[in-house]
């Protein structure tokens, strides 16, 4: 019985613990409350993501955009490129075209002047041989030697006049070539012998005058330092006319 009436006191009494009185707030409520707790600090935090993505200038549909609009001018870039280089392709072919032509036409106007200028002085010489009445057997004017591009091969002309009788010549040419090769002297006599083909290059046959052009080749290492041109009437092997010519 005194234990009770203590344990009485000791509760009720002065001595007795605090008592808080709370409101009942039911479970329900409490979970609801939470839920918008989280949710307010979800958007808060999306929103400052959102704000802070923003802030920086990028956005995944932006980006999207700005990507699209990047490849479009890549793609559009190249396509101008390639027509360009095409375009360049084709004006260099041109261009080549051209300058071809052009190098064309320069050698047919270097031909045709060097045509001309023989022409004039073909004119010339003829109209002073007829001034002068010169009469006489057949002659050698106008010997040129020309070296080629190619090593070992020259061109000759030169311009057989007969003045006397005017009767028809029958004959062929020879060429005594003297040169320097390999530190020696060397003769060469064209057309080689036993060479039909180019004897026949060397036959002429005029009345009043004739023109003669060609080219012959000697070793790539062999110069020419002189010549004899030899005229042969018909099938004599004594020559009719000796020139000689003197290579400086």
């Amino acid at each position: 019985m005194k234990r009770r009436l203590k344990q009485f006191i000791r509760r009720f009494g002065i001595d007795a613990p605090q008592l808080a009185v709370r409101p009942h707030m039911p479970w329900y409520w409490r979970w609801l409350g939470i839920l918008c707790v989280v949710m307010l600090t979800a958007g808060v935090a999306w929103f400052t993501y959102d704000f802070g993505l923003e802030y920086a200038g990028f956005r995944e549909g932006e980006a999207s955009r700005l990507r699209a609009q990047l490849d479009e001018t890549v793609r559009r870039q190249q396509e101008e490129l390639t027509e360009l280089n095409a375009r360049t392709a084709a004006a260099e072919r041109q261009l080549q075209i051209e300058r071809a032509a052009f190098g064309d036409l320069a050698k047919q106007v270097k031909a045709l002047a060097q045509e001309n200028a023989t022409l004039k002085e073909d004119l010339a010489f003829f109209q002073s041989l007829t001034a002068t009445g010169k009469e006489g057997p057949i002659s050698v004017n106008r010997f040129r030697l020309t070296p080629e591009p190619v090593p070992g091969e020259y061109r000759y002309q030169l311009l057989l006049v007969q003045a006397g009788e005017r009767k028809e010549f029958n004959g062929r040419l020879q060429f005594v070539l003297n040169l320097q090769q390999d530190g020696r002297k060397v003769t060469l006599i064209l057309p080689e012998a036993g060479k039909a083909d180019a004897a026949k290059e060397f036959k002429v046959n005029f009345r009043l005058f004739h023109r003669v052009e060609g080219l012959f080749r000697i070793a790539p290492n062999a110069t020419v330092k002189g010549l004899q041109v030899r005229v042969f009437e018909g099938s004599s092997d004594t020559p009719k006319v000796t020139h000689n010519v003197t290579i400086s």
